[in-house]
């Protein structure tokens, strides 16, 4: 009896599992709907919609909006936000249900769905006070922290589903992309001071948060020390190509995107910013910002060796 109950219990545990691969299919997802959060949040902004639906958490004096572009546009992101939510929290919930699956990444899922869970709150005190830059810009900057966070989870489920590569590399070579973080943050908010500086702050009455030109020169030094940091990422990951072959894939697939978005800003500058290229680099950025958290992620998967003195005595692994 002891027996059939175990066998039972057994069967009902496998059958409420998830597998490794459904789980990254689900991570995946969820990381998708994030991506699309920011490119609508961005749309609310570049069309001046921010104040569409002026009595938060309704639309106007209905749950709905009436047919108004900015009113749709409005609704629209928040529909979006809520997409997101489910799928983030359907993630979450998915993590404790696959088995030996790292607590990290557990406890990611759980921070991204929280992290969309606070842009509720967030979103209705920006529009309570009108747009206020410094509200708009946590806005802004607490999603990319999510999808930052649920490309590190998407990273390590998809590690974890199809085995962790075990070449071996310099200890100081994860950290050195580590380091690359802080660069790339810098690059996000110095951007987001220029569309706040800049004719997209949301809408003609809205309060402007500095001179443009100044915080474009900030952001023009902030993205030459990311993209010298980021060369050097890439000639290291070169140098040791045979144990991060995929490392140097990707980080050359950001760099390729890194130099189309310097482009676009490029000639969104000499054209007067339109709102539809401001889009176009906002997304970019986002994908840079997703590259270069995955290529960290990747990198603290290998093994390393600890000290140059440990790589140069190999017995020292075998004792």
């Amino acid at each position: 009896m002891e027996a059939a109950t175990s066998r039972l219990s057994r069967a009902r545990s496998r059958a409420r599992s998830i597998s490794p691969s459904a789980f990254r299919r689900l991570a995946a997802v969820a990381l998708g709907s994030l991506f699309v959060v920011v490119a609508t949040g961005a749309v609310v902004r570049l069309t001046a919609s921010g104040l569409g639906c002026d009595n938060w958490p309704r639309c106007g004096n209905t749950p709905f909006p009436e047919k108004d572009f900015h009113a749709l546009v409005e609704f629209g992101n928040r529909v979006v936000a809520l997409g997101a939510m489910v799928c983030t929290t359907i993630a979450a919930i998915a993590a404790r249900r696959v088995a030996r699956l790292p607590g990290w990444i557990r406890w990611g899922t759980v921070a991204v769905a929280a992290s969309v869970v606070a842009q509720i709150p967030l979103g209705g005190l920006t529009v309570i006070f009108d747009l206020h830059p410094i509200l708009v810009m946590s806005h802004f900057l607490l999603a990319f922290g999510a999808v930052g966070l649920a490309t590190a989870v998407l990273v390590g489920a998809d590690g974890f589903a199809r085995g962790h590569p075990a070449g071996m590399v310099p200890a100081w070579l994860p950290w050195l992309a580590l380091a690359l973080l802080p660069a790339a943050l810098v690059l996000v908010v110095t951007g987001a001071f220029v569309t706040a500086a800049g004719p997209h702050s949301g809408g003609s009455d809205i309060e402007r948060l500095g001179n443009v030109l100044d915080a474009v020169y900030v952001h023009v030094r902030a993205t030459a020390v990311f993209g010298v940091g980021f060369l050097l990422l890439g000639f290291a990951l070169f140098r040791h190509r045979a144990q991060v072959r995929g490392e140097l894939l990707l980080a050359a697939g950001v760099l390729g995107i890194l130099l189309l978005q310097m482009a676009v800003g490029e000639i969104q500058w000499r054209n007067g910013l339109p709102w539809g290229l401001v889009l176009g680099h906002v997304a970019l950025a986002s994908a840079v910002w997703a590259g270069v958290v995955a290529v960290a992620v990747r990198l603290w998967s290998h093994p390393r060796t600890e000290t140059s003195q440990t790589a140069s005595h190999p017995r020292a692994f075998s004792d």
